[in-house]
């Protein structure tokens, strides 16, 4: 992720001014009137609880059904970048990166007050039975699971495909061209890029909160430093602090070594419970949570308790946890597909379906299940105090184990560089959200930075002040309500480029395409073709092709469009990035560009670095060659045309051009708006 390009970003003044002003008004309003705002806060969420309660429950569902349906179908082989694109990290920071980020302090504070909670007021059946034992870290596993992994998955599809295959601006607005058309750059883009900050900031905001109030037990616990809001102000102070060092490094830099040695940590710390309880105990009942989630996974789904009155218990925990999730979509999505350039819908799908919910099975499980078994060996106290003090539950888990303090003290260092992954990247993405950003890989200003950390920290503390967890739990459920309606137009937007780009496919299939391959050779025999493919060809000679060849075809084009009208222009040496070849070395570069139709027609010869062609099967570590690579907007190309003739390059030209055109008209006599390939 460069930030090498920081110094171009240029603000979203509307996008900034309003939902700063919007944030800061609640921030201060919340600390001038805390029990206005508190009222306001739970009448508001009582009602959303009643009218959108289902609402929540079947955009959850049909956003699931919707990425698998992405993942599994056609569309599966396409990638988040040109076809050629290939991951830019390794399997293991990936899914490093994808547990760190999507998971916080709050999976430590859920993953025993959840399983208690569901054990003693079950939502169905009599509390403290088998069924409730048997099912409570179910539901925990359930709310923190695959459904919210889709919203995820959703937007980081949707962020990723319009900007590294569509060549858009990444920003959520970019996902709703198809729907909104041009529109999107005006007041509705602007409104939907201030919706996506509002309730990121304040799903950051709830994580956060539940993150300082939890690191307060633990610190009270190892140095007693007391508990209350003036030490929870002074962690929010700290933690922006640490947070802004974390984000102005950079994504590669801080985030990714955060979340490695995060991993390592909570592994071991799972393990440590796992092999110091009851082990045997611990490893049965994972495998009948497995067993119990996927059984009932599509009733869980679905049940809204409409002939119990569980309006109370889906309001605090299935909606809270889906409005949650909404809340936090934007905000991963755009971290997911920072991270996941390259990789095919197929693969993304799984890996953020799967390995974060690998890491929440084994840690409700273990965490969860431990806390019930104490409570059933006769310990009600800890399950009337994790009642009362949610937050004390983890910790209280803990002390129950060998070497306390150890852990704990581990548990706390932990929950620190949860919060922190939380805190930097959220000030990252909402700086990036309200930024005119030159490209995909650019970053906002550290500046810029800095304001939101500044202010998630206010927020956070804002909340706190007017209730607690409750009180951010609840402004969670209203903010993350518009942006579900944002999250159906990305759907839909989604869907129609996907369409649009297979119909575009299919027509390209079924167009008449010269081989010229081989006419490139000017009659040469095939002898001479082969021989060419083992030819080591320096920078030199690839520049002396392009000045006597290449340049002079691309001219004669030239020149032939601008006698019929159009528009065009050659350029050597342009400085535009490319991103599909940019970790390779780039010699000489020309550029034929068209300015016709409502795009631009752009056929680009890079002269590249590469391996040497293999010999006898085995490579030549230091060999190496130039290509000179087609490269076209649309991801395809990435051939070789060195050796091309004259002639043979034109018609390589042409061929392109007329798909081009053919492809804008089937589109203008389909009449919709199509998402340029740039």
């Amino acid at each position: 992720m460069s930030t090498g390009q920081i110094r171009h970003v240029k603000v979203s003044y509307p996008v900034f001014i309003g939902s700063a002003l919007g944030i800061g008004a609640i921030a201060l309003w919340a600390i001038i009137a805390p029990v206005q705002a508190g009222s306001v806060l739970g009448t508001a969420v009582a009602w959303i609880c009643r009218w959108f309660g289902s609402f929540y429950v079947c955009l959850a569902s049909a956003i699931i059904v919707f990425v698998l349906y992405l993942g599994f179908s056609r569309y599966g082989r396409v990638r988040l970048g040109p076809p050629s694109s290939r991951p830019e990290f390794s399997l293991f920071s990936w899914a490093a990166m994808l547990f760190a980020a999507g998971i916080g302090t709050d999976i430590m504070f859920f993953s025993v007050a959840g399983p208690i909670n569901h054990y003693m007021n079950p939502p169905s059946g009599k509390g403290q039975s088998l069924q409730a034992a048997a099912e409570a870290p179910v539901w925990t596993i359930f709310h923190y699971g695959i459904t919210g992994w889709g919203m995820y998955a959703l937007m980081g599809i949707a962020l990723g495909y319009f900007a590294y295959r569509r060549k858009m601006p990444l920003s959520v607005r970019s996902s709703l061209f198809p729907v909104l058309g041009k529109r999107i750059d005006g007041p509705l883009g602007h409104l939907v890029d201030s919706a996506a900050i509002l309730g990121t900031i304040f799903g950051v905001a709830t994580t956060l909160g539940i993150g300082v109030v939890q690191l307060n037990v633990g610190l009270d616990i190892l140095f007693g430093t007391g508990r209350g809001l003036p030490v929870q102000i002074i962690l929010v102070v700290l933690a922006v602090i640490m947070a802004t060092a974390s984000a102005t490094t950079g994504v590669n830099k801080g985030i990714r070594i955060l979340s490695q040695l995060n991993v390592f940590l909570a592994v071991f710390l799972i393990g440590w419970v796992l092999f110091t309880g009851r082990t045997s105990f611990l490893l049965n009942a994972m495998a009948s949570n497995i067993g119990d989630f996927v059984q009932t996974f599509p009733s869980r789904s679905m049940q809204t308790f409409p002939y119990e009155d569980k309006g109370l218990w889906m309001g605090a925990w299935t909606l809270f946890f889906w409005a949650w999730w909404v809340a936090w979509a934007s905000f991963i999505g755009m971290f997911l597909a920072r991270i996941s350039r390259g990789r095919s819908l197929r693969e993304f799908v799984i890996g953020t379906m799967l390995i974060p919910f690998s890491y929440v099975v084994l840690w409700i499980s273990v965490f969860g299940n431990a806390a019930i078994d104490l409570v059933r060996s006769g310990n009600l106290d800890f399950a009337r105090n994790t009642i009362a003090v949610p937050e004390s539950g983890f910790y209280a888990l803990l002390q129950t184990y060998p070497a306390p303090f150890f852990t704990i003290g581990l548990a706390t260092f932990v929950g620190l560089l949860f919060y922190v992954t939380s805190a930097d990247s959220g000030a990252l993405v909402m700086a990036n959200l309200c930024s005119n950003l030159p490209t995909a890989r650019s970053d906002a200003k550290a500046s810029l930075r800095i304001f939101w950390a500044v202010l998630v920290g206010v927020l956070t503390v804002a909340m706190l002040v007017v209730g607690g967890i409750h009180a951010l739990q609840n402004a969670t459920i209203i903010m993350g309500l518009p942006f579900a309606f944002v999250m159906i137009l990305v759907m839909i937007g989604l869907a129609k480029a996907l369409r649009e780009e297979r119909s575009k496919v299919v027509m390209l299939e079924h167009s008449a395409r010269n081989v010229v391959a081989g006419s490139g050779t000017d009659g040469a025999s095939w002898h001479d073709r082969l021989a060419r493919t083992f030819d080591q060809v320096s920078p030199a000679q690839a520049s002396k092709y392009i000045t006597r060849v290449a340049q002079p075809a691309l001219e004669t084009i030239a020149r032939e469009l601008q006698r019929q009208g159009i528009s065009s222009e050659v350029v050597r040496a342009d400085t535009d990035s490319v991103e599909e070849v940019e970790d390779r070395r780039i010699y000489d570069r020309l550029k034929l560009t068209a300015f016709t139709g409502p795009d631009q027609f752009i056929y680009r010869i890079l002269a590249v670095d590469t391996p040497a062609a293999v010999y006898a099967g085995v490579p030549l570590s230091s060999a190496r060659s130039t290509r000179l690579e087609v490269h076209l907007p649309n991801g395809d190309g990435d051939y070789n045309v060195m050796g091309y003739s004259k002639s043979a390059l034109i018609h390589d030209v042409l061929d392109h051009f007329d798909r081009y055109q053919e492809y804008w008209r089937m589109q203008e006599r389909s009449n919709t708006p199509v998402v340029p390939f740039r």
